[in-house]
C-alpha cells in the first residue's frame, strides 16, 4: 500500500499543481518561499485503516480523515470512504474543480466516468453536484486494490456495478478552498 500511496499522491500534485505552460514556473523559474515555513501531515495506515473501519456499514460514507492547506494557497483533502454493495449509488458531477483520486483499497467494483448523465437531478438549489441514475457513454474500468483513478472537476462518475464491499481513499486537490480544513 505505501507505494502505490506515493503513486496517488504523486498524481494529485501533478493535476493540482498544473502550470500553465506561459507562466514562470513552467520555463523553470522557482516559486518564491512560503513567508511560514510549509508543514508536513502524516495520515498513517494504522490511521486509515482505524477511520475505515470505523465508518458505518449500512450505508455510503464519505468522510474527511484530514483536509489541509498546502503551499500555493490551495487545500489537499484526505478522505474514508466505505461502500456496502446492497447500497446503490447513482451517478455524480461535481460542477466544482476539484479532481478527485481513487484509490481503490479493498473491494472490487466497475467505475464509469465521462460521457453523459441520464436524467440529472440537482439535490438542492445550493448544491455544487447534480445526481444521476446511469452514464451513457462513458469509460468503464473494474476497479481492484491498488488501482488508481483520477477524476478531474466537472467529469461524471458513477460505480454501475459493486462485485463486493469496496472501501477506497479519496485524495482531492481543492484549487478553490472549499473543502473545509480538518
Amino acid at each position: 500500500m505505501p507505494k502505490a500511496m506515493l503513486v496517488a499522491l504523486a498524481l494529485l500534485l501533478l493535476t493540482a499543481c498544473e502550470a500553465d505552460p506561459g507562466d514562470d514556473i513552467a520555463a523553470g523559474a522557482q516559486s518564491p518561499a512560503p513567508a511560514t515555513p510549509p508543514v508536513a501531515t502524516d495520515v498513517t495506515s494504522a490511521d486509515i485503516q482505524a477511520f475505515i473501519d470505523a465508518l458505518p456499514r449500512d450505508r455510503v460514507s464519505d468522510r474527511p480523515i484530514r483536509v489541509v492547506d498546502v503551499t500555493g494557497d490551495y487545500r489537499v483533502g484526505v478522505y474514508g470512504v466505505f461502500r456496502p454493495q446492497e447500497v446503490a449509488g447513482g451517478a455524480n458531477l461535481h460542477q466544482v474543480n476539484t479532481t478527485e483520486i481513487y484509490y481503490m483499497l479493498e473491494g472490487s467494483a466497475t467505475l464509469v466516468t465521462g460521457g453523459t448523465m441520464v436524467n440529472p437531478t440537482r439535490p438542492s438549489d445550493t448544491s455544487t453536484s447534480l445526481r444521476g441514475t446511469a452514464i451513457e457513454g462513458g469509460v468503464s474500468r473494474r476497479i481492484v486494490p491498488g488501482d488508481v483513478v483520477v477524476i478531474p472537476g466537472h467529469t461524471p462518475h458513477w460505480w454501475s456495478e459493486l462485485e463486493s464491499d469496496i472501501s477506497y481513499l479519496i485524495f482531492r486537490a481543492d484549487p478553490d478552498n472549499r473543502l473545509p480544513v480538518w
